[in-house]
């Protein structure tokens, strides 16, 4: 299942190896592969994910795409960075490193997808797209069962809490700037709630209205022609992806993400994704 949703954003697959362009200057997309977990709070594991997923890609998932019945993967050209022995690095040296990589690929005119990782790793591209972009002008569109509007994570870690945990990360982009459209939230703590009731923020709670919510309606909700899509996998119902760091019941089922994705797609520039 998480490798459909990654289909889903990619529309690729190559026949031996999703990564066909070795020099990453002459490549379209980039797949940005950040394996670290070192600030889980739960199960643990989530290193290993790009590197599972870009294994899967290359030999789980058809080359047609049935929705556009095209081959696309003949047509993209697709190069590969893997950051590694990311989990011994401090948050603060993470945070650096992800922006710092990210700013150089972006700068080659490439499309950069990011594979996690725990959620804390989105910090890194929200610190480099506030220093390329205009904050204003994008929205971060957040999958996820949770808010991440912690301030830091000394409630659950008293040893060396940090503000770039991954219960931090929305926090950090408001801080920045951006402004948040969050999406499958359904779990969260009385700072999160009292925070997001302060700031108004855009929040689509899952679980509150039996039918949920449309797509159209949560489309509508985005004011900014730009968003950074980030998805966190718990984001969708555990019967789809039961494998994720912090699985909570409830979430978007597996029709609904994919269709919400594409209309993203289809409907705004998307400026990065994870």
């Amino acid at each position: 299942m998480v490798v459909g949703i990654f289909k889903e954003i990619l529309i690729i697959r190559m026949v031996d190896s999703i990564i066909n362009c070795k020099d990453l200057k002459k490549a379209e997309y980039v797949i940005l592969s950040v394996g670290y977990d070192a600030t889980t709070s739960f199960r643990k594991g989530a290193n290993k994910g790009p590197k599972e997923i870009i294994n899967c890609l290359n030999t789980k998932v058809e080359l047609f795409e049935r929705f556009t019945k095209t081959e696309p993967a003949y047509l993209i050209k697709i190069g590969h960075k893997e950051l590694k022995n990311l989990n011994k690095l401090s948050l603060d040296g993470l945070i650096e490193k992800i922006a710092k990589e990210y700013k150089l690929i972006h700068n080659q005119n490439n499309f950069v997808l990011m594979l996690g990782g725990d959620h804390s790793v989105s910090i890194g591209v929200f610190k480099c797209l506030s220093q390329i972009m205009l904050v204003n002008d994008v929205t971060i569109v957040q999958i996820d069962a949770h808010m991440d509007l912690r301030d830091d994570d000394s409630e659950y870690n008293d040893k060396n809490p940090s503000k770039y945990a991954h219960s931090c990360v929305m926090r950090r982009a408001i801080d920045f700037g951006f402004k948040t459209v969050q999406i499958g939230i359904r779990d969260y703590s009385r700072e999160e709630y009292e925070f997001s009731q302060e700031k108004n923020l855009k929040i689509f709670e899952w679980g509150v209205k039996e039918n949920n919510f449309s797509i159209d309606e949560i489309v509508k909700s985005i004011k900014t022609d730009r968003i950074y899509l980030t998805i966190d996998m718990d984001g969708l119902d555990p019967a789809c992806a039961p494998a994720v760091g912090t699985p909570v019941p409830g979430g978007l089922d597996w029709n609904y993400a994919s269709a919400l994705i594409r209309e993203l797609a289809r409907e705004k520039y998307i400026v990065g994704r994870i």
